[in-house]
């Protein structure tokens, strides 16, 4: 089987991440460890195999839905959004804020398949008129600060994480801020018993202690239907 939390896998959440699925499997006692993600995530979320993952708004909808059941949807108290609910930050060197309105700025990344880091911004004009694909939001942030990029769109909580870890954060400032959208969906294969393992996951998270729960940054579940996710326009491609 096939159970990982492969988002915000970050050194420093791995501890309470593993008491996080220590937890599900005490209300599981059939659920399976920890697997490795594959190096191509949707081999992995499409796979009959899977029993539990996280996956993004985007793929969802991009490719999917109709494949997989969606469990439920982390409340990660992203500020100014509804439970459930996230953002993009769009972020630049300090004092070094590009001409949004002008569009003349290189906007770094990390997949085209990223709500977070590709959609969002083509949802309110920030298209770029160059683009770096980095590959992962931390290096699109990374690639701000070096001089490689002017503006880089990053999820809300991959910010704060980034905040919290990384002492160069400071570097960069926030410069726009997309609209809320649905956070990044848990799913399970079409096989599974995708209300057993919502159940089994809430009682996890509300029985973690409360600094595990700060650390991951994951208070409840949010049960969000899939039009949700499904109204969102699909972006053009890079």
């Amino acid at each position: 089987m096939i159970a990982h939390l492969p988002m915000y896998d970050v050194p420093a959440n791995r501890a309470a991440h593993r008491r996080l699925w220590q937890a599900l499997q005490d209300h599981l006692p059939d659920a399976p460890n920890f697997t490795q993600p594959s190096v191509d995530l949707m081999v992995d979320w499409l796979s009959p195999e899977l029993y539990l993952s996280q996956t993004c708004g985007l793929p969802y909808r991009a490719a999917l839905h109709g494949q997989v059941q969606l469990i439920a949807t982390p409340d990660n108290q992203i500020p100014n959004c509804p439970p459930g609910y996230y953002c993009s930050v769009l972020l630049a060197r300090r004092g070094a804020v590009p001409d949004l309105a002008a569009n003349d700025f290189t906007l770094a990344y990390n997949e085209p398949l990223s709500q977070s880091g590709w959609a969002a911004p083509q949802s309110i004009g920030l298209t770029g008129a160059t683009r770096l694909q980095t590959g992962g939001h931390a290096a699109s942030a990374r690639a701000v600060l070096e001089g490689r990029a002017d503006l880089a769109a990053v999820d809300a909580l991959t910010w704060h994480f980034l905040t919290r870890d990384w002492d160069k954060a400071a570097g960069l400032e926030i410069c726009a801020i997309t609209p809320a959208t649905p956070t990044l969906p848990y799913i399970t294969a079409l096989g599974q018993n995708a209300a057993a393992l919502r159940e089994a996951l809430r009682q996890a998270i509300l029985s973690i202690g409360l600094k595990d729960r700060q650390t991951l940054q994951i208070f409840d579940l949010v049960e969000i239907n899939a039009e949700a996710y499904l109204q969102l326009p699909l972006p053009p491609t890079p």
